[in-house]
């Protein structure tokens, strides 16, 4: 069956890595990549210090090879080795350095090792750093340190695909202590970074069509033609004088009599 030839494949190669991380200890490996060729399989390992992988005069290399050849039955193995110029942007590499410092020193200065990596890897150029230390320290109740600093993405498809993470363990007197290390690389794409450009904008003069002309010619005819409206104002009624009526008067008048004299 083709899945059951998949996955054969896959956990071969699982083993291939990890037997090779396991010849190659405490040398500072990042990671390990497994093509095929026509001439065989060809094995990738990254690393830092690509002289101790080496070994003296190849060496260590000559070793793998022949352990490769009889353990895995593999053909022609041929170990290329990819070198990393800044161990502090490579998440495995913080992450063996934090493990390897609290072996060193103890667990009585993890916060002065993580803050001293975390500051370093911020030097190198990266948006964001997050490290998580857990286990039992400083006391004998198991805890979690967080130290965080800078821009990191949380979700989406730049945390999958922008974001490194890796994972070590340090054995310590009180057990063994877990390390996590995400961080974002200077070179990560954001969706909402804008760059402004600082080139001067040229102006182009459009030169109108004949019709344009035309119309803007009608409307200032149009415009001419037509007188400017006034304002209507109200007007003001008159004001109506007041004429002063005098009294009546009542005039009592003579009652004349038949007799033609008077009363």
């Amino acid at each position: 069956m083709i899945e059951r030839d998949f996955i054969a494949q896959k956990t071969k190669e699982y083993y291939i890595k990890q037997y090779v991380k396991s010849r190659l200890s405490n040398v500072g490996i990042s990671n390990i990549k497994l093509k095929k060729i026509p001439l065989g399989e060809k094995i990738i390992v990254y690393t830092n210090k690509p002289s101790l992988v080496v070994g003296s005069k190849g060496a260590n290399i000559k070793d793998l090879t022949k352990a490769l050849k009889t353990k895995f039955n593999l053909e022609n193995p041929q170990i290329e080795i990819g070198e990393i110029k800044d161990m502090f942007l490579d998440a495995q590499l913080v992450a063996e350095k934090v493990a390897s410092s609290l072996e060193r020193f103890g667990s009585a200065r993890f916060k002065g090792v993580g803050h001293k990596v975390m500051t370093n890897v911020m030097n190198s150029g990266a948006l964001g750093v997050e490290i998580i230390i857990s286990g039992k320290i400083p006391s004998a109740r198991a805890k979690s340190w967080r130290f965080y600093m800078g821009y990191l993405k949380k979700c989406g498809d730049v945390s999958v695909a922008g974001v490194r993470r890796a994972q070590a363990s340090a054995l310590l007197k009180s057990g063994i202590i877990g390390i996590k290390v995400a961080l974002m690389p200077p070179d990560v794409i954001l969706p909402d970074r804008i760059e402004i450009l600082s080139e001067a904008i040229q102006t182009v003069d459009v030169v109108p069509a004949e019709s344009d002309k035309e119309e803007s010619k009608k409307k200032k005819v149009g415009e001419k033609k037509k007188a400017p409206r006034k304002k209507a104002t109200k007007k003001e009624k008159p004001q109506i004088e007041s004429i002063a009526v005098p009294e009546a008067v009542v005039v009592e008048s003579p009652v004349v009599s038949e007799e033609g004299g008077s009363a």
